[in-house]
C-alpha cells in the first residue's frame, strides 16, 4: 500500500500546497479565468481554426448523405447553409460567456446547474469526447478481406456493406493504393472479436504516423494547406470522371412531397447535430479571445461559410458518383476506394495523396473537437492528476482501450445512439443559455463560481440547482419517445416529428422550462437589466490586488 501511495503521489500535478481535492475541483490552473497575457486569439485565429476544422470526413459525409436521401445538389447545399448558420449562432451564444468572463465550460455551467451539480454536464461532455475519440479513429473500418470492392467490379450489394469510418479507413486506402494485395490480407483474428487483421494493421500504421512528433507539432499548419488541396483535387477528379458539371447539376431530386420536406428538415438537423458538442464547450476556446468581439463575428461568419464550402465539395462529388456509377455514394472514402478500380500507377499515387489529406483532416478534427475538450473537462473531474495535456492523453488511452470496434459490432445502431446524444447535450446548452441571457441577463459573479460556500448564489440545494436539472430532464423527455421510434420501437407519429427536430426541441424546451421555474422560484445573483460585467483581470483566489483594478471594455 505504501508503494501504491508513493506512485500515486508521483502522478500528482503541481498544485498550490494544502488544498484538498474538493478545493482543486473548484479551482486549479486550468480552470481559473485566463489572464490578459494569455488572451492571444484574434479574429484571424478563430477564422483559421474553423476553416481547418470544417474540412473533415464527417462534414463531407453529412452533406453527401443528403443526396442519397433524395435531395438535389442545390437543395442539399441550402440545407447546409441553414444548418450551419444556426450552428454558428448557437456557438456564439455559448462562446460569449467564455469570451467575456474568461472561464471554461466546466465553470460556466455552475451558474445554471449548481457548484457540484455542474459535474454531471462536465462528465457528459468528457465521456462523449472520449467515446468519439476512439470511434473516430477506428469506427467501422469495414474494408475487410471478404469485401474485395477495391480491386474488383463495383456492385450494390457490396456498397451496402461498406459502412466505412474515418481514420482507419483513410490509412487502409493509403496502403491499398501502394499494395493492392492488402485487400486479401488473411484474417487471423477470431470473428467474434469484432475486428480483422487488416483493420488492426491499419490502426497500428496510424499509430506509427502519430509517433512523428514533428508532424504533430505542425499538424494544424500542414492540415490548413495540404488537406484543402487534396479535397479540391478529388473534387476536380470526380467532375472530370463525370464528364463535367453539366450531368451532375442536372440530376433532379428523387424525393417528393412530404418525404422531400422531412428529408430537408432532417438534413438541416444533421448539420446542427454535428455541432452539438462543439456548441457546448466553445467557452473553452473563446476564453482565449483578445476581446469578446474577436470570438463573435469571426465564428458567426466563418462557420457557415467554411462548412458550406466543404459541404459543396462533398455534395458535388457525391452527385458525380450518381453519374459515374449510377448510384450516389455518400461516403467520400468509399468513392475514393472505387476509383482504385483499374487505376494506373499515377492514379494510385493520387489516391494515396488524397487519402493522406483525409487522414490529416481527421487527426486535426479529433484533437480539436475531442482531445482538447476532454482534457479541459477532466481537469475539473480529476484536478489532482490531470492537466489539459494529460487529459488529452487519457482521452486517447481510454478511447482506444474501450475497443470501439467491439462497441460497433455489438449493435448496428451504435452510430445512431451517438448521434442521438445531441438530445442530452442540447438540453444542457438550453439551460445554460437561458440562465445567462434570460435569467441573469449577462451578470455573473466570477469569484462565487469558484466558491462552495453554502450561502453562495450558485450553490443551490446541496450544491445542485433543482431548476437546472428539472429543465434539463424536460428537454430530454420531450425527445425520448421519438428516440425510441428512431431505434425501431413503435411510437406515435407525432413523437417522431418532434424527434426530427430534436436539437431545437431539446434546447428550447429546457431553456423555456428553466426560465419559467426561475420566475416561480427566483435564483440569486440576477439583474433586471442587461449587465455584462467584464472579467476583472485577476485569477480567482489570487492575492495580487494590483491586477484587479484593470477592467476591459466589452464591445
Amino acid at each position: 500500500m505504501g508503494q501504491f501511495n508513493y506512485w500515486l503521489r508521483k502522478l500528482e500535478v503541481s498544485t498550490e500546497p494544502g488544498l484538498s481535492t474538493a478545493q482543486l475541483m473548484l479551482s486549479n490552473e486550468d480552470l481559473k479565468p485566463v489572464e490578459k497575457e494569455q488572451r492571444q486569439w484574434r479574429w484571424l485565429n478563430f477564422v483559421a481554426f474553423w476553416i481547418a476544422d470544417s474540412l473533415n470526413v464527417n462534414t463531407w459525409m453529412i452533406s453527401s448523405s443528403m443526396i442519397v436521401d433524395g435531395l438535389s445538389w442545390w437543395q442539399s447545399w441550402l440545407c447546409v447553409w441553414i444548418g450551419y448558420t444556426f450552428s454558428g449562432l448557437f456557438v456564439c451564444l455559448m462562446g460569449r460567456i467564455g469570451a467575456v468572463y474568461r472561464i471554461p465550460f466546466a465553470v460556466t455551467n455552475r451558474a445554471s446547474f449548481g457548484i457540484w451539480g455542474s459535474f454531471w454536464p462536465v462528465l457528459n461532455r468528457a465521456a462523449m469526447a472520449v467515446i468519439w475519440y476512439g470511434v473516430q479513429v477506428i469506427l467501422s473500418v469495414s474494408i475487410i478481406v471478404e469485401t474485395p470492392i477495391l480491386i474488383s467490379a463495383f456492385n450494390r450489394a457490396t456498397l451496402e456493406r461498406l459502412t466505412l469510418g474515418a481514420l482507419g479507413e483513410c490509412v487502409t486506402l493509403m496502403i491499398l493504393a501502394i499494395w493492392p494485395s492488402y485487400a486479401h490480407l488473411p484474417n487471423s483474428i477470431p470473428k467474434g472479436a469484432g475486428v480483422t487483421t487488416q483493420q488492426f494493421v491499419s490502426f497500428f500504421s496510424l499509430l506509427a504516423i502519430l509517433s512523428a512528433s514533428s508532424m504533430i507539432r505542425h499538424l494544424f499548419t500542414i492540415k490548413a494547406y495540404f488537406s484543402p488541396a487534396c479535397a479540391i483535387a478529388f473534387f476536380g477528379w470526380a467532375i472530370a470522371r463525370a464528364h463535367g458539371l453539366g450531368p451532375i447539376i442536372t440530376q433532379p431530386n428523387t424525393a417528393h412531397g412530404s418525404a422531400l420536406g422531412w428529408a430537408f428538415i432532417k438534413s438541416i438537423m444533421n448539420c446542427i447535430a454535428n455541432f452539438a458538442a462543439l456548441v457546448m464547450n466553445n467557452p473553452d476556446f473563446a476564453r482565449y479571445a483578445k476581446t469578446p468581439q474577436d470570438a463573435l463575428w469571426p465564428q458567426l461568419v466563418t462557420i457557415p461559410v467554411g462548412f458550406a464550402i466543404t459541404s459543396f465539395i462533398g455534395i458535388i462529388v457525391s452527385s458525380s458518383s450518381g453519374v459515374i456509377f449510377k448510384q450516389p455514394v455518400w461516403n467520400p472514402l468509399t468513392l475514393l476506394g472505387m476509383f482504385l478500380e483499374d487505376a494506373s500507377s499515377a492514379e494510385r499515387f493520387g489516391i494515396f495523396i488524397i487519402a493522406s489529406g483525409f487522414t490529416l483532416a481527421q487527426l486535426g478534427t479529433n484533437i480539436a473537437a475531442n482531445s482538447v475538450s476532454a482534457g479541459t473537462n477532466l481537469t475539473a473531474l480529476l484536478p489532482r492528476f490531470c492537466t489539459i495535456r494529460r487529459g488529452g492523453y487519457l482521452c486517447a488511452a481510454i478511447g482506444l482501450a474501450m475497443c470501439p470496434w467491439t462497441l460497433v459490432s455489438s449493435s448496428s445502431n451504435f452510430t445512431l445512439y451517438l448521434s442521438a446524444y445531441s438530445v442530452f447535450l442540447s438540453s444542457i446548452a438550453g439551460v445554460m443559455a437561458s440562465d445567462y441571457y434570460l435569467v441573469r441577463k449577462g451578470y455573473l459573479d466570477v469569484e462565487e463560481l469558484y466558491s462552495a460556500c453554502k450561502n453562495g448564489p450558485y450553490y443551490g440545494i446541496y450544491g445542485v440547482s433543482w431548476q437546472g436539472y428539472a429543465a434539463y430532464l424536460c428537454g430530454i423527455l420531450v425527445n425520448i419517445v421519438g428516440f425510441a421510434g428512431a431505434i425501431g420501437v413503435s411510437v406515435p407519429v407525432g413523437a417522431v416529428y418532434i424527434y426530427n427536430v430534436n436539437y431545437f426541441s431539446g434546447f428550447f424546451v429546457s431553456g423555456g422550462v428553466y426560465w419559467i421555474l426561475t420566475k416561480m422560484v427566483p435564483v440569486p445573483a440576477t439583474s433586471n437589466n442587461w449587465n455584462e460585467i467584464p472579467y476583472l483581470a485577476r485569477a480567482v483566489s489570487d492575492v495580487d490586488e494590483k491586477k484587479a483594478e484593470e477592467v476591459e471594455e466589452v464591445v
